[in-house]
């Protein structure tokens, strides 16, 4: 998954001289009738307009049952209580065995990064054992099974969909895997320690050099039959198992064959999926059900084409593909970072989070903008106070962009506004941002900017930037353009350099607008005409 968008890109080079220039045209549209029809702001960047997919009626990370609404399930509860602390002893006896077990198998083991002795991985059937009784204390009293594991040297990967916390246990007892793992579980009292002995390829996924390193391991581990195989969910998160979202490349990436397995929890009066319901609540209604029902399917073996010659991302669609079949399920573009946007959402006591899912694997796509900056942009969206459908208005816009009623900001905000019923959506916001930032000529005119702004020193002062955003506004006050420069001057120095410049646009794409005046010639007589700055 693309998780981050370049920070910084090369100045443009002063073209040879047989070689056409590069020119931005500016448009002064911002003195006409304010009756007209809105103009585009971002046309002299090369923007062309907006368009934004309509909003997604799925929420791949829903719990059904989240909460108790029928008597049936109270009463099956209450019934279930005595049963529910004998099975607790039982987790928590097979929790300590194999925790003990565990340990015993890492003492005095430090060549982590060659395979596990044998004789250590003896006591690893303990710890096995334990799992299954972990397995049975949540109400697995038997699980169904459908179609073999392909041996090891046939398939040296394996991926399923991911559901619940569930699934990684019964992978541990079925398959005694090597997992891809988030480094962050390494801290996690007993998982942390039994992960380990699992021989773990750990991965940041906001970092790229963690995620090469992690695709460098599957690779290696893959290769060498003495490794178990290296189990992956490819989805990165845990869904309602209703669909199936966007697949990481990970697994695809080093070219070998892969089976597939998909896991189902069939139900009809308590959802086990771990979506929108704490760890504490799931594993309390497991433990107060008669049964659970789990159901494994071991799929046909995936291969790559052409010789291991296939596009990862077409080898990852492919195997997607047999994965929501067999599930007969829909796939979406959803990935971990709309899960990111849904956790800001629920921390901000939103009244309906789902309203703030994007289909972030396909904003990655179009934008190369990743999950972290939109969770930023979500930020300054909810500061914006959208009311219970998601919604902003134009005046709680105006208020968080520092912006006045004018030509100008109509247009913003019109820009943006592409269903023009006067309310924007979060979708719409960040779709808006991100084209704005993703244009060819931003970073350019970005720095352009800056040198106009500043009369080509090194740093511009909060007058100097005052009466550049006044050629776009007129009527600011002095405290508006304080503010703003606040926020420009994000090391607090009193001046601001062109890196903070730069960065405090990437922040606030939508603010570029306000500069385009800067760069029309100075000798314009006719509103309305075109400008042409030429980048040399």
């Amino acid at each position: 998954m693309a998780d981050s968008n370049h920070l910084s890109s090369p100045l443009l080079h002063r073209p040879p001289s047989d070689q056409p220039h590069l020119v931005i045209s500016v448009h002064d549209n911002h003195n006409s009738n304010p009756n007209r029809h809105l103009q585009n702001p971002f046309e002299f960047l090369g923007s062309d307009g907006l368009s934004v997919p309509p909003p997604s009626t799925v929420d791949p990370f829903k719990n059904n049952t989240a909460k108790i609404d029928n008597a049936y399930e109270i009463l099956k509860i209450l019934i279930c209580l005595p049963i529910a602390l004998a099975r607790l002893v039982l987790f928590g006896a097979s929790l300590l065995v194999g925790y003990i077990a565990t340990k015993s198998a890492l003492f005095g083991w430090k060549d982590r990064h060659n395979p596990m002795p044998k004789w250590r991985s003896r006591f690893m059937w303990i710890t096995r054992f334990c799992t299954r009784c972990i397995l049975f204390s949540f109400g697995y009293q038997w699980i169904r099974r459908k179609g073999k594991a392909a041996p090891r040297e046939i398939a040296p990967i394996v991926v399923s969909n991911h559901v619940s916390y569930i699934d990684p246990i019964f992978y541990f007892y079925e398959l005694f895997p090597t997992i891809v793992a988030s480094d962050s579980h390494d801290s996690i009292p007993f998982v942390g320690t039994i992960i380990r002995a699992m021989q773990v390829i750990y991965v940041n996924r906001f970092s790229q050099s963690s995620r090469k390193q992690a695709v460098s391991e599957i690779k290696r581990k893959a290769s060498c039959d003495r490794f178990p195989r290296v189990l992956l969910f490819p989805e990165g998160t845990t869904t309602s198992g209703k669909v199936v979202i966007s697949f990481q490349l990970g697994a695809f990436i080093p070219g070998y064959a892969i089976q597939p397995v998909i896991v189902r929890y069939p139900h009809v009066h308590f959802d086990q999926s771990w979506g929108n319901i704490s760890l504490a609540k799931l594993m309390f209604r497991m433990f107060t059900q008669f049964h659970n029902f789990m159901e494994v399917e071991y799929l046909p073996v995936v291969s790559p084409l052409d010789y291991c010659k296939e596009n990862p991302a077409h080898f990852a669609k492919r195997t997607s593909h047999s994965i929501a079949s067999a599930l007969n399920v829909v796939q979406t573009f959803h990935s971990y970072g709309d899960l990111m946007l849904l956790t800001k959402a629920s921390e901000k006591k939103q009244e309906k989070p789902s309203n703030y899912l994007v289909e972030m694997a396909r904003v990655e796509s179009l934008y190369h903008i990743s999950s972290l900056e939109a969770v930023d942009f979500l930020e300054k969206f909810l500061s914006m106070n959208p009311d219970s459908s998601g919604r902003v208005k134009f005046h709680d816009f105006l208020k968080v962009m520092r912006l006045r009623t004018c030509n100008l900001s109509e247009e913003i905000f019109g820009f943006i506004d592409v269903e023009k019923n006067g309310t924007i959506t979060f979708k719409q916001f960040l779709y808006g941002s991100a084209h704005v930032m993703k244009l060819p000529l931003f970073r350019q005119t970005c720095e352009i900017v800056f040198t106009k702004c500043s009369g080509g020193n090194d740093q511009i002062s909060k007058e100097q930037l005052g009466d550049t955003i006044r050629l776009a506004i007129p009527d600011l006050h002095d405290d508006e353009i304080h503010e703003m420069f606040k926020l420009f001057d994000s090391n607090g120095q009193g001046t601001i350099t062109k890196d903070t410049f730069v960065f405090c646009l990437k922040k606030n794409p939508l603010w570029i607008a306000l500069f385009s005046h800067c760069l029309e010639h100075e000798d314009s007589s006719e509103a309305g005409s075109e400008m042409v700055e030429e980048i040399v």
